[in-house]
């Protein structure tokens, strides 16, 4: 397939408005004492993060984490010490890198939640090991 000028004229205009269209950052800062994230966006809303939660950021050190670059579109963060970059339309969608390496970090948090009952019943059956008992249901005459 031959791409001509007039497909690729209207492949720059369909991206310059999708661009348009999109929030840009506009400020971008580690804040060391709180170890977050911090990027403004271009309608005034500040957002912060932990930077353990991003993919390529979660090893980085504080003197690493603070060399920050805004994308020239301002629809990214970059850090170039570490080679990581993350895309904001998909920070505020929630997405903090590749599905693989989010769904590995599901999956590691998935076995150290602890609720008021599994607590209660780890405390009730020490060693033993297991959940809350089931209540036993008798029926009232044989």
């Amino acid at each position: 397939m031959m791409i001509t000028d007039e497909d690729w004229i209207a492949a720059e205009e369909w991206m310059l408005a999708d661009v348009k269209n999109q929030p840009k950052a506009v400020r971008a800062r580690y804040d060391r004492r709180m170890s977050r994230i911090i990027f403004s966006l271009d309608s005034g809303l500040d957002l912060a993060f932990p930077p353990r939660l991003a993919q390529g950021l979660e090893n980085a050190t504080a003197d690493e984490l603070a060399d920050i670059e805004i994308s020239p579109l301002g629809d990214g963060l970059d850090w170039p010490a570490i080679d990581a970059d993350l895309c904001i339309p998909a920070l505020l969608q929630g997405v903090f890198g590749i599905k693989r390496w989010m769904g590995s970090q599901m999956g590691a948090s998935g076995g150290r939640s602890c609720s008021l009952a599994k607590g209660n019943a780890l405390r009730e059956n020490g060693p033993q090991g297991g959940g809350p008992r089931k209540a036993r249901i008798t029926s009232g005459q044989g």
